[in-house]
């Protein structure tokens, strides 16, 4: 295949390999800008399927979402002709055959280029929804490895429990106002907090059944009191002993807070470990 279609175009690299074949080889660039149509809207009609899932599907959380979002993106390519030549939706060569027909000869990269620039219209939030968990890992892995040293958990641990409490830092707790909290780990006040707080509406589990209601939260004034809280909770409670002593065993660690009564989701542990082992992050290593 080629690489130019290899990816969507929510990928930077794979939108600058699209505008440079645009130029070399605008057949070629011309069927790499369908497919990659074809396999976004694919992404969309699965999104729009997903939007109409009930409210009180267990699914519906912030975590969840981020979940289905990238199953999705992944159903999206390996359900078009993106992945499988010829057996896709049809969709991109009724596109490729109508560029065509409309393709003025004098200017052979005009339609390739035009339909590039469509694609990168369509995929502008994409990219962005694309490359939000990079910069959300670069941004908070110091803030990780100072909580990291202070309570014996790997720094990629916590980076990876603060990416599935907030959705990747775009679902961070904010107050009535959209003030920040700077609270990732989804840290509640208990009654000896004397800090400042914030109520929203959150997913609680009760008996295994998703439930709205409203929590009050702790609220600090920097990453850097929140990620110190964070390691100071985990290091000092009891509770998270299991979590603490697994070393660089993702599973254990994630098993250890759920038995702990971190959260109420009875998948918490399986969540947390697969976004601890996620390629983003386990590229951090020991981290």
């Amino acid at each position: 295949m080629d690489p130019a279609a290899a990816s969507l175009a929510a990928d930077t690299r794979s939108l600058d390999a699209l505008r440079a074949q645009a130029k070399s080889d605008p057949d070629k660039a011309l069927k790499a800008a369908a497919t990659q149509f074809e396999a976004l809207f694919m992404q969309m009609l699965l999104k729009s399927m997903r939007d109409a899932t009930p409210q009180y599907d267990p699914a519906n959380s912030d975590a969840g979402r981020m979940y289905t979002g990238l199953l999705d993106q992944q159903l999206s390519q390996s359900l078009t002709s993106q992945a499988t030549p010829g057996k896709g939706l049809g969709l991109a060569d009724l596109m490729m055959k109508q560029l065509q027909r409309s393709q003025q000869p004098r200017d052979p990269a005009r339609v390739p280029g035009a339909a590039l620039e469509k694609v990168e219209r369509a995929t502008s939030s994409a990219k962005s929804d694309a490359t939000a968990p990079q910069k959300f890992v670069d941004s908070m892995l110091p803030y990780a490895i100072e909580a990291g040293t202070a309570s014996g958990v790997p720094a990629r641990f916590i980076l990876g429990q603060a990416a599935l409490e907030s959705g990747w830092g775009k679902s961070e707790i904010r107050g009535a106002g959209g003030e920040q909290s700077f609270n990732l780990f989804g840290i509640k006040a208990s009654p000896n907090w004397n800090g400042k707080t914030m109520s929203v509406t959150t997913t609680e589990y009760v008996n295994g059944q998703p439930r709205k209601q409203v929590e009050k939260f702790r609220a600090y004034a920097s990453y850097t009191e929140g990620f110190t809280d964070y390691a100071r909770l985990i290091a000092n409670n009891p509770r998270y002993a299991a979590a603490v002593r697994p070393g660089n065993d993702a599973a254990g660690f994630a098993r250890g807070l759920a038995r702990g009564g971190y959260a109420t989701d009875p998948d918490y542990a399986a969540k947390l470990t697969r976004v601890i082992n996620s390629n983003l992050l386990a590229q951090r290593g020991q981290a």
